[in-house]
């Protein structure tokens, strides 16, 4: 009498489904991202800013895919996403942002982590590896060194947002503007 699955419009929102006598909503996990025509559910992402749209991405795929020193994946009004490739023998850089809190994860290679409360004094330090989540309070300086032998693959939250919409620096130094 009626499918298990549901059908959905051409603007591909969630349609209520009535199935064994329940009404439920679904998802074509075919269609992440409304405005995105450019989505293959079986290849590689286009590594833009989709802020401030609703957005889901398999965030493994994407921060692997990104070459890039720095690409921002999604800027919204309260926290951005962005995706960094820390060559081998490199590091993020020392910095320290006085109201930004950060999430780092690590989804490929190996890091030295740094925190500490001046540049002249990082009296934290621990390593960390694929599958690691480092949290950086706001006012913390802070640097990762890729200690690994093959990119460094992390994507970072950044709550407020830190960097304008869109930003792509190709490189470390571009990014520093320092070319």
């Amino acid at each position: 009498m009626y499918s298990n699955s549901c059908y959905h419009h051409h603007w591909h929102n969630p349609m209520q489904c009535h199935w064994n006598n329940k009404w439920s909503y679904d998802w074509n996990p075919h269609y992440y991202n409304w405005n995105n025509r450019n989505y293959n559910p079986y290849g590689n992402i286009t590594l833009q800013d989709y802020g401030t749209r609703p957005f889901v991405v398999n965030i493994d795929q994407a921060t692997k895919q990104n070459n890039n020193y720095r690409t921002a994946l999604w800027t919204g009004k309260y926290f951005q996403v962005t995706l960094m490739s820390i060559n081998v023998g490199e590091d993020i850089g020392l910095e320290v942002h006085p109201t930004t809190d950060q999430f780092i994860r690590i989804e490929e290679g190996q890091g030295l982590v740094q925190m500490g409360d001046s540049r002249d004094n990082l009296d934290f330090q621990v390593m960390a590896y694929d599958d690691y989540a480092i949290m950086i309070p706001a006012g913390k300086w802070h640097n990762i060194i890729n200690t690994g032998n093959r990119p460094l693959k992390v994507y970072v939250i950044y709550a407020p947002p830190e960097h304008p919409y869109g930003t792509v620096h190709e490189t470390k130094a571009i990014a520093q503007g320092t070319t």
